[in-house]
């Protein structure tokens, strides 16, 4: 019965004419606006301390807590909750990740930047949904100006995402030169094609890699922006039509949403970006051609 007026009543709010209740503005792009903090400008170069960057410091943080806490407990052969977390973490990572990508002689030398990327971008994608003191927008709190809560995760800004794209899809050439020599050379142009065509074939081999990087890169910022927009608008759709009779429709999509991108798009995400990365570096250590 309760599903049934819930129902109801939001067929009548999509129904009632938008206008007359669009007196409210709201804003979720604002979210993701990167005002300095500490402004730092060497030459060309911005390397000023927002937003963006404290996440980048407080992700870097918590990951390397988070692997000295599960990794440095002692073994025992009845192992504890932190000693399962840690040993089923680390399965996954080896045996998903760098095993599935990465050729034997590469792993040792490979496993720990792989494992090390598909936590540092969990981590960061997971206290994206945190709600965090860390905001541009203060409220006054006993004369004392604080900042609001606010979710935001830095792999929804492209320039974090591109880095870590770049870093991957560059060790993949050095890994290439490492294993191969120049040899690695001829991977860029496949076997029995005519020599008036090595030009253009190796040419488009150039761009395939490049598209590494853009398809990495926004791949994980495309994934988590769209989420977090997603729960901003439901959040703010009472604020914009200024009602609070919308805040059981709100609560309800704006939660399943929440906890669709909690449960398996922070992990999905963190798991193709370094899945992909593993398969590239394996590829160019071990070219087909």
């Amino acid at each position: 019965m309760r599903a049934r007026v819930l129902l109801a009543l939001m067929g009548l709010f999509l129904a009632l004419p938008a206008p007359a209740f669009a007196r409210g503005e709201f804003h979720p792009e604002d979210e993701f606006d990167l005002e300095p903090w500490v402004s730092i400008h060497l030459g060309p170069l911005d390397m000023s301390i927002n937003k963006a960057v404290a996440y980048l410091w407080l992700g870097g943080l918590v990951t390397m807590a988070l692997g000295w806490f599960l990794m440095r407990s002692r073994l025992a052969l009845l192992p504890g909750r932190r000693q399962t977390v840690g040993e089923a973490i680390y399965d996954v990572t080896q045996s998903q990740i760098a095993e599935q990508g990465l050729p034997t002689k590469a792993i040792g030398r490979w496993f720990p930047y792989v494992a090390s990327l598909a936590l540092f971008i969990w981590v960061l994608n997971f206290i994206g949904f945190i709600p965090l003191p860390l905001s541009n927008e203060k409220f006054d709190l006993f004369g004392l100006e604080v900042p609001t809560l606010g979710i935001y995760a830095a792999t929804a800004q492209i320039s974090v995402t591109l880095a870590l794209a770049i870093l991957s899809v560059g060790f993949t050439h050095v890994e290439g030169f490492h294993f191969n020599g120049f040899r690695y050379l001829k991977s860029f142009v496949p076997e029995g094609v005519p020599k008036v065509m090595l030009p253009f074939m190796a040419f488009l081999e150039v761009v395939s890699h490049v598209f590494r990087v853009v398809s990495l890169s926004v791949r994980l910022y495309a994934n988590m922006l769209a989420g977090h927009m997603l729960i901003l608008v439901f959040i703010g759709l009472m604020f914009v039509l200024e009602t609070y009779l919308l805040l059981p429709v709100t609560l309800i999509f704006g939660t399943i949403f929440y906890l669709f991108e909690v449960v398996i798009v922070v992990t999905i995400q963190a798991y193709i970006f370094a899945a992909l990365t593993a398969i590239y570096i394996g590829s160019a250590i071990e070219p087909e051609h």
